[in-house]
């Protein structure tokens, strides 16, 4: 049994991580939600650090923001209503935190250092999911105002603002990931599944359309700004890849969760009373820990999958 059984990490959340490829290596974290953030997986990956304390932690030290910190605000996307709905920090919040680090870098290695730093630093965008989970699919006003096609294009002018905004920052390293395969989630099976829980195809093919139309964006991008190199990660495949076939990755579920029934729980429901009652024997044997959570072992199947084409398209 794994040593962090109870935990789990965040595949499909939103987040922007910057690894420096410098001495002492930096990694942030914007918007990524779960127990065991999967930007651990990446920064451990990289070679970073095993840990991204909170950058608004009270208590964080001066020697964190020289190797990492995390803006995560669980729940956040690229539409702003997004981040209402979640009552989370939006992307343009935590840009502004962003801003306020590097003042900060800037005050305590010097300015050339710490623009150094930034441009020679590895941006790792993930957005989108719960754009179409938390608001697009759940609540009606988008689906008032736009179809899907177009709630699509939607978030990508949105996310190419974002990125031209990093980039004025000084970003010059960025890898894009797209979203997952939202309707094979457990929870998403259980709701928009059917009787006998099959990948809700309707979310699946949101995914699809919106990653297509970013892929394009991000060439777009890559050749208008200078000196920048702009990577689209793809995180679709390998969660189906996984998904329909556990075995090649040791794995004997994944269709639903550890914890509880694996179907509806997750995070909070997933506590210690539920823990100690009614959790799977072996959650290395699961590929999701709660309906929407990959367990540790997941987040590490993962990882290991995208992140040698991400170094290769980087380096």
């Amino acid at each position: 049994m794994s040593k962090l059984k109870g935990r789990c990490c965040w595949l499909v959340a939103d987040a922007l991580f910057v690894v420096a490829k410098v001495a002492s290596p930096l990694m942030l974290s914007v918007a990524t939600k779960g127990v065991a953030d999967i930007n651990m997986y990446f920064s451990k990956g990289f070679g970073v650090k095993e840990y991204l304390p909170a950058y608004l932690d009270p208590l964080i030290q001066h020697e964190d923001l020289l190797t990492g910190v995390s803006f995560a605000s669980g729940g956040a996307g690229y539409d702003p209503l997004t981040s209402k709905l979640s009552n989370v920090m939006s992307l343009s919040s935590q840009l502004e935190m962003f801003k306020q680090y590097i003042e900060k870098l800037k005050g305590n290695i010097g300015q050339e250092a710490a623009m150094n730093t930034i441009t020679n630093s590895v941006f790792l965008v993930s957005a989108g999911t719960n754009d179409f989970l938390v608001n697009y699919f759940t609540f009606p006003m988008r689906r008032l105002q736009y179809d899907v096609p177009a709630y699509g294009n939607k978030l990508v002018k949105l996310a190419s603002n974002f990125l031209q905004e990093i980039h004025k920052l000084g970003a010059r390293k960025i890898v894009v990931f797209s979203t997952s395969a939202i309707g094979c989630i457990p929870i998403e099976r259980t709701l928009a599944g059917g009787a006998q829980r099959i990948c809700a195809e309707k979310y699946n093919k949101a995914a699809q359309f919106f990653n297509s139309m970013l892929k394009l964006q991000l060439q777009v991008l890559a050749s208008n700004l200078p000196q920048t190199r702009i990577a689209f990660s793809d995180f679709y495949k390998p969660l189906m890849n996984i998904i329909d076939n556990p075995q090649q990755y040791g794995l004997e579920v994944t269709n639903r969760g550890c914890c509880g029934t694996g179907e509806l729980e997750m995070c909070y429901l997933c506590n210690k009373r539920m823990t100690r009652t009614r959790t799977c024997h072996n959650d290395s044997n699961f590929f999701f820990w709660d309906s929407l959570h990959p367990t540790e072992k997941g987040c590490d199947i993962f990882v290991n999958l995208v992140l040698p084409d991400m170094m290769k398209k980087l380096f």
